[in-house]
């Protein structure tokens, strides 16, 4: 079966998984299907009408590229999944993999009380994946994806087409929160770049073509983190949350900032490295700093 050659071809190649899938198996698949045009519930006779010539060239091109270039298989066909939406990704942006779906699909529950939510920030938005599953899960919410780079914006934006969600979701571009508008927003999200330098250069081949900028974040990883937790405050309105991954960098994240009170989260499927915090929290600690 070709789906099984392509497999084994892949595991030979000892690459690295983490890019939306996490075996040989998922990702002969996603190549599989692509080059091949297949629907994603092929009937049985679809799948035995087998493949085209130039069906089975496009398909070895791919592979090819995974395995010498070390391309993710996401990059390879511009496709994938998000909180269980469709998303065009190309190496202008990170790969969505975030846990934070988990989080975004009920609600954010049982957090904040959904029915009061008007206003969401997505800091970094990357793909506008985040923002999209937030304005998918709050019908009633505007959402503004902020993004300090031109080319992720242009990505974000044709994702947000493609979801017909322009007249809600507004793809802005700030430097972190330099476009924004004070004590506006009832949730701010973010997976701010928190890769440090070190750990940068450790990466599998796979990471390089992600762009740089959406993963490293100085020295320590926490360059992006710092001013969010510095600022996010200003623009939280009452009784609103500030949710961040930081991912492999949280033992540093709670080194660093030990006088805050995170909620580490935890996910059913997989992930962590999330924290919460509330408004008053970040208020208070501010306070408390202040006065010490």
């Amino acid at each position: 079966m070709l789906l099984r050659r392509v497999a084994r071809t892949l595991q030979r190649a000892r690459l690295h998984y983490g890019h939306g899938t996490d075996n040989a198996r998922d990702d002969a698949a996603a190549l599989v299907w692509h080059a091949l045009g297949l629907p994603a519930q092929p009937t049985a006779a679809r799948l035995r009408r087998g493949a085209t010539p130039a069906q089975l060239a496009a398909l070895h091109a791919l592979v090819a590229r995974r395995v010498g270039e070390r391309v993710p298989v996401v990059y390879l066909t511009h496709r994938c999944w998000f909180a269980g939406l469709e998303m065009y990704v190309d190496e202008r942006v990170l790969i969505p993999r975030s846990p934070l779906a988990e989080l975004i699909e009920p609600g954010f529950a049982p957090w904040i009380d959904a029915a009061r939510v008007r206003r969401i920030a997505d800091v970094g938005t990357g793909s506008g994946c985040i923002a999209i599953a937030c304005a998918a899960a709050f019908p009633r919410a505007r959402v503004d994806a902020l993004d300090i780079a031109d080319a992720a914006l242009a990505v974000a934006r044709l994702n947000i087409r493609r979801h017909r969600l322009a007249r809600r979701v507004r793809a802005v571009k700030s430097d972190h929160f330099s476009a924004l508008k004070a004590d506006a927003y009832d949730i701010i999200v973010s997976n701010p770049p928190y890769v440090g330098r070190a750990e940068l250069a450790a990466l599998p081949p796979e990471y390089r073509h992600e762009p740089a900028a959406a993963l490293a974040a100085g020295t320590d990883g926490l360059d992006s983190v710092r001013v969010i937790l510095r600022d996010a405050a200003r623009f939280l309105r009452p009784g609103g949350i500030l949710v961040v991954e930081v991912g492999n960098s949280e033992a540093r994240v709670r080194k660093c900032f030990p006088q805050l009170p995170f909620t580490w989260l935890e996910f059913a499927r997989g992930g962590g490295g999330v924290f919460l915090l509330t408004r008053e929290q970040l208020v208070a600690t501010k306070r408390k700093r202040k006065q010490g």
